[in-house]
């Protein structure tokens, strides 16, 4: 709990101050006055104002006691008085490509925050699992397809672009994730364990399933890197413990069906209450170099709907690793990248949530945010850095959407002001202000409501 307090409020200190930071030195670089610089609302918890500034410049630094968000307070004369020798240094009498400049580099900095970070977890490498598969879920795409499992996938790409060598599994998954919601085909190039390649395409743009869960990797039916097929911790009063399985366990058979990896393992122990209560079955197992013969009788239980079976233990051991590690240019490229396809991915799902086409439980707030940077943090640094490059692109996208509000509403503001010649209204302003913080209000209930759900689900 302590860790994911503090792993969250150090995210957002560092993504709003970050933001803030490219608002106040834009404003600087175009000989705005900038009056307060704070990272959080409410009581001030922290104030200076350094010696040595910029001429024109007299900032004052805060840290105000609620970190859910920051802001860069500007000489205006919309906002209070300005004397006459200082109004050359006033925001609203800058010109219109300053203006612009000014309120888009807030955004900009999350992203090249994001970059960066990215970059960093290339250089410094992260433990991923081999693109081995498992056995693919029956009746998927994948199966359908003829994979079999303990393939390795050397290359993949979306139907039309050139294969790119897959690092990893994760690397793996990221492309079906953008195949998948972007409703294209996926190309990949395996290596059978018998040594020879083949070509395949996986035709994720006949998919109906476009939330991105757990339900949509099954039904591609490449869900898990290929892993032994041993028992993990045994919980008391379990089916597994009653029927006497142990951690360190190997499954070698259940019933007539011979076991290769975990998550076919896990497959079986699900559909064993397909058809009702799950049936007694004989395992065959390893154990200290000798084969048992066990009886097991998973349990009926609901997940979603759906009756599954369940055994109470964790199934399946650690999959084969390869640390995934790039150089100095191709690691920032590779950031680069991972940025623009974080960001087209975010504003396709955006769009689709706003047309109706994708449910709107895939927003998250704050709960589960700081879920996931516990998580993270939990996991290591390269994780916790990965968690915050993708939050930071979030932050830059979020606000550079046409919300009135958000940094996006006022460049469109600017925009109506370049085509026009003249600046939108104040009473337009005001009702557009209205308008554009009921949308975000309406947001975050929704996002918060989907985190309750998810926590007391």
């Amino acid at each position: 709990m302590l860790l994911t307090l503090i792993a969250f409020i150090v995210a957002l200190g560092l993504l709003i101050a970050v933001h803030e930071w490219g608002h106040y030195r834009m404003a600087v670089a175009r000989g705005v006055k900038v009056l307060r610089f704070s990272v959080g609302f409410g009581k001030q918890i922290a104030r200076f104002k350094p010696k040595n500034q910029r001429p024109g410049q007299d900032t004052e630094f805060v840290i105000g006691a609620i970190p859910f968000g920051g802001y860069v307070k500007m000489l205006d004369e919309r906002e209070a008085p300005v004397a006459a020798e200082e109004r050359h240094l006033a925001f609203n009498t800058q010109p219109l490509k300053s203006r612009a400049l000014i309120v888009a580099a807030g955004p900009a900095a999350n992203l090249i925050l994001a970059v960066l970070l990215y970059a960093l977890v290339n250089w410094i490498g992260v433990n991923e699992p081999r693109a081995i598969l498992s056995p693919p879920v029956a009746g998927s795409l994948a199966a359908q397809a003829g994979l079999q499992g303990g393939e390795t996938v050397r290359q993949a790409a979306l139907a039309g672009d050139e294969l790119k060598p897959v690092a990893s599994f994760e690397s793996l998954r990221w492309v079906l994730t953008r195949g998948a919601l972007d409703g294209q085909d996926v190309v990949l190039e395996v290596a059978r364990t018998d040594g020879r390649g083949r070509e395949l395409t996986l035709p994720l743009s006949s998919l109906k399933l476009r939330d991105p869960d757990a339900r949509l990797f099954r039904a591609i039916g490449i869900v898990s890197p290929l892993t032994t097929p041993t028992m993990g911790e045994v919980m008391d009063g379990g089916a597994a413990q009653r029927a006497g399985l142990q951690p360190g366990d190997v499954v070698r058979r259940v019933g007539n069906a011979p076991v290769q990896d975990g998550q076919q393992l896990r497959e079986l122990i699900r559909a064993s209450a397909a058809d009702g209560a799950p049936p007694a079955t004989d395992w065959q197992i390893e154990r200290d170099g000798r084969s048992l013969t066990l009886q097991v009788q998973p349990e009926a239980q609901d997940d979603k709907g759906q009756r599954v079976g369940r055994i109470g233990a964790y199934v399946g051991g650690l999959p084969e690793m390869v640390k995934v590690r790039q150089g100095p240019l191709d690691g920032l490229w590779s950031g680069a990248v991972r940025v623009w396809e974080v960001s087209a991915l975010s504003l396709k799902l955006l769009g689709r949530m706003l047309m109706g086409e994708l449910s709107l439980k895939n927003l998250s707030g704050p709960i589960a945010i700081a879920d996931y940077a516990g998580k993270s943090a939990a996991l290591g640094l390269t994780y916790y850095l990965g968690f915050l490059a993708f939050i930071s692109v979030s932050l830059g996208i979020l606000n550079l959407l046409p919300v009135p509000v958000l940094d996006g509403g006022h460049l469109m503001y600017y925009l109506w002001e370049a085509v026009t010649g003249k600046p939108v209204t104040g009473v337009w302003l005001e009702r557009l202000q209205y308008v554009g913080m009921s949308l975000l209000l309406a947001m975050m209930a929704i996002a918060m409501y989907n985190d309750v759900v998810a926590r007391l689900g």
